[in-house]
């Protein structure tokens, strides 16, 4: 059975901790570094709109919906992401990514996908999937690039903060499509210092 544990994760650039009030306020100073963005999230988490994302996160992971991770870069919180797990179907989404824009280019994402597909797929997951703005050119371009298969795409699939209804295009990665992925990432990471090959905790 798929179990996705809430535990660190630790990479040559990043340090994935499970979010924790210790998190919050340096969290919120990092969303507050791109307030544009948020025009082209489901839901924003700048200004008064921090105080409900952080209420709704804590209640999803309380109540086992969700695993989310502050991200750390030099100690420091720069962004976040989770993963929202079905264990029935052995399948989770990795989705509510936010990086402040100072590390975005560099290796901090790409490291953090390297470590929670690598968490996911060494909890017997599989599938992994992602779900992104079709507006978001960025995004789609970021999952095509970590070597992810488009599905498909949900016409008119819902309607965000600001009253724009969105496009969702569906990313996966199956099990047996890993090995491919996860060696296409570490020789994009190998670009950045001379990484040698990232094993997580959950492969060894």
């Amino acid at each position: 059975m798929m179990i996705i544990e809430p535990r660190p994760l630790d990479g040559r650039f990043v340090r994935l901790e499970p979010l924790d009030p210790v998190h919050r306020e340096p969290l919120r100073a990092a969303a507050e570094a791109d307030p544009a963005i948020w025009e082209i999230y489901p839901y924003s988490m700048a200004g008064k709109a921090f105080d409900p994302y952080w209420t709704r996160s804590m209640r999803r992971i309380e109540a086992g919906e969700a695993v989310i991770y502050a991200v750390l870069k030099d100690g420091a919180v720069v962004g976040v992401s989770g993963f929202g797990p079905d264990r029935v179907n052995a399948t989770t989404e990795i989705g509510g990514t936010y990086l402040h824009p100072a590390v975005r280019g560099g290796p901090v994402n790409p490291e953090s996908k390297r470590l929670m597909l690598a968490h996911a797929f060494g909890s017997a997951a599989r599938r992994v999937q992602f779900r992104v703005d079709a507006a978001n050119l960025r995004s789609a371009a970021a999952m095509r690039k970590l070597g992810a298969v488009q599905d498909g795409v949900l016409r008119q699939d819902m309607v965000t903060w600001t009253g724009r209804v969105r496009d969702t295009i569906i990313f996966s990665i199956l099990q047996d499509e890993w090995p491919a992925a996860r060696d296409g990432l570490d020789r994009r990471l190998a670009g950045f210092g001379g990484v040698d090959r990232i094993v997580a905790d959950a492969e060894k």
